[in-house]
């Protein structure tokens, strides 16, 4: 069994759609971001990163006591391995999966994160006109690289199903509000609607729908310590020796 620490994101999407690819157990550790469950104690001696999604297989590969991981890329690396599907494993095929599920993780995930966060934000900390713009534009161009990757191959590693779509697909879902017209790019639209045409990509973007947290209905001592720990956070220190 696997037990998956998560939160109905982007990065957490990643993984429930792996999982719901491959079949292997698992069982769903609500980890809620917003109320700042990723700080806790116990959690950071998971990933001392402070961020999901992380994993603990009770089974893991190669025997032994369970193992954790965390990362998202590193996570479905590890489960494509178990599984053995979706992560080929001849020299070539494997670094043309694995160097997209990295692009994805530096450049994808963090530019359309920030794209998202400074479009929200709106006025509420000064003029942010040069970020939206800067991180809009960004993400312009990385589904322009998507886009360009996608013209004369079905998947993003060629023709076949992979991990480096999984990785991709849920950060590419909300185009809209990253202020993107996905009729733009053509051949990343016929890419995606496949995608998430397929039955196990959909329950794994449903998984944790039930969480939804409405924040407006919260009290304002509680909305001051989120945003004390969520925001403009700096380094934990060192454990005392």
């Amino acid at each position: 069994m696997i037990d998956l620490y998560y939160w109905p994101t982007p990065n957490g999407k990643k993984v429930t759609i792996l999982l719901e690819e491959t079949g292997l157990p698992y069982k769903v550790v609500p980890l809620n971001i917003g109320r700042g469950d990723q700080f806790t104690d116990a959690f950071l001696k998971l990933n001392p990163n402070h961020r999901m999604p992380a994993i603990v297989d009770h089974e893991p590969l190669g025997g032994g006591a369970p193992m954790g991981i965390f990362e998202s890329g590193a996570i479905m690396m590890y489960l494509a391995e178990k599984a053995g599907k979706f992560w080929p494993q001849t020299p070539r095929e494997k670094y043309e999966v694995t160097e997209w599920v990295v692009w994805q993780m530096a450049n994808q995930g963090p530019k359309l994160g920030e794209c998202g966060h400074f479009r929200r934000l709106g006025d509420t900390q000064g003029d942010q006109s040069y970020a939206v713009r800067r991180f809009t534009d960004e993400a312009n161009r990385l589904y322009g690289v998507l886009n360009n990757r996608l013209y004369d191959r079905r998947f993003i590693a060629g023709d076949e199903y992979t991990i480096a779509d999984m990785i991709a697909y849920p950060w590419s879902t909300a185009w809209k509000a990253q202020g993107q017209d996905i009729e733009e790019f053509k051949y990343f639209k016929r890419w995606f609607e496949e995608v998430g045409a397929r039955p196990a990509v959909q329950r794994g973007m449903n998984i944790g729908a039930e969480f939804a947290e409405d924040v407006t209905k919260l009290p304002p001592e509680e909305l001051e310590r989120r945003r004390k720990i969520l925001y403009n956070q700096r380094a934990r220190p060192a454990p005392a020796a």
